[in-house]
């Protein structure tokens, strides 16, 4: 990428977007475009192709997508098929119609089996079935991993794909329902702690184990592959380090200040038992992490008592 190349960020108001921005902005480059999604609705196919005809960009990242933690995967199923299919469909489809020269599209951990072989290498793919609670949004997410496959195969494009580990960083959604893990986490013992609250209820059992990425270390993954990865298949971005629910509800515990007690609710969902990356393909590329799990959580925090507190 040449620093005023025309790139353009889907899902730049996201962590995962926003972090991306921040990585280009740092390097030097200049000619970013955006689109926020009252002004482009990626599910529009006929303004999607509007969109790529008049701009005409040269790189593409598609960070867009429909994300949230279990309970939203499993409760709008439907929605996370349909819109996630969408967007990657509209804007895949309209980078090759429009000449882009690359695109990378960014998928996510729970493509794997519920139960493969840990830690999972990207030649597990469709090896098992998968994690039934966000089944519909994984089925999308290897649905856009074929399709820049296949858009290669067939007409050459440069489309690669990156599977990242769970993300936390800032921007993050710290939605009391929809959120992930970690975010959940931050704002429920930071709730306990202003509000004087005895214990902090966890959902599911505390033993399922996690692999957790700063997002500004996925975007600087994303950026170095970005100029030195041009392969079919996918790449699995990740720490290669895990913890159990219990250690990481301890970690954010500690770091917040929160002196209660840490309950766990048996009746939710745990998810899958486990879920770590084999990221020796990634580091056999030239890229290792620099963001450690205790310093990440600190910024995190940081950013949320700055954005979410008023």
């Amino acid at each position: 990428m040449e620093k005023n190349s025309k790139i353009y960020i889907a899902g730049h108001r996201g962590m995962v977007g926003s972090a991306i921005y921040r990585k280009l902005e740092k390097e030097g480059f200049t000619n970013i475009i955006t689109r926020v999604s009252a002004e482009l609705d990626l599910r529009n196919q006929q303004q999607v192709a509007d969109f790529f005809a008049g701009e005409k960009p040269d790189y593409v990242f598609l960070a867009a997508a429909k994300v949230g933690g279990i309970i939203a995967n499993n409760t709008y199923r439907a929605e996370f098929l349909y819109d996630n299919l969408q967007i990657q469909n509209n804007v895949i489809h309209s980078s090759y119609l429009n000449g882009v020269t690359k695109l990378m599209f960014l998928g996510s951990s729970c493509i794997y089996p519920k139960m493969a072989p840990q830690p999972l290498k990207e030649d597990y793919l469709l090896m098992g079935p998968l994690e039934e609670t966000n089944e519909p949004y994984a089925i999308a997410k290897i649905a856009g991993i074929k399709m820049c496959d296949a858009y290669r195969a067939q007409y050459g494009c440069n489309y690669i794909s990156v599977m990242p580990t769970n993300l936390y960083g800032y921007n993050d959604n710290y939605h009391p329902q929809n959120s992930h893990v970690l975010p959940a986490l931050i704002r429920r013992f930071h709730e306990a702690k202003t509000q004087n609250v005895p214990d902090v209820t966890i959902w599911g059992t505390g033993t399922p184990k996690r692999e957790f990425l700063f997002a500004d270390d996925l975007a600087s993954a994303c950026y170095y592959l970005m100029q030195n990865y041009d392969e079919p298949g996918l790449v699995n971005i990740g720490t290669g380090e895990d913890l159990s629910i219990k250690d990481l509800a301890l970690l954010v515990k500690n770091i917040i200040g929160y002196t209660g007690e840490i309950k766990f609710d048996a009746t939710k969902p745990d998810g899958t038992p486990r879920k770590l990356m084999d990221v020796s393909k990634l580091h056999s590329k030239g890229w290792t992490h620099t963001i450690e799990l205790e310093e990440g959580i600190k910024l995190a925090y940081r950013d949320f008592l700055e954005k979410h507190i008023a």
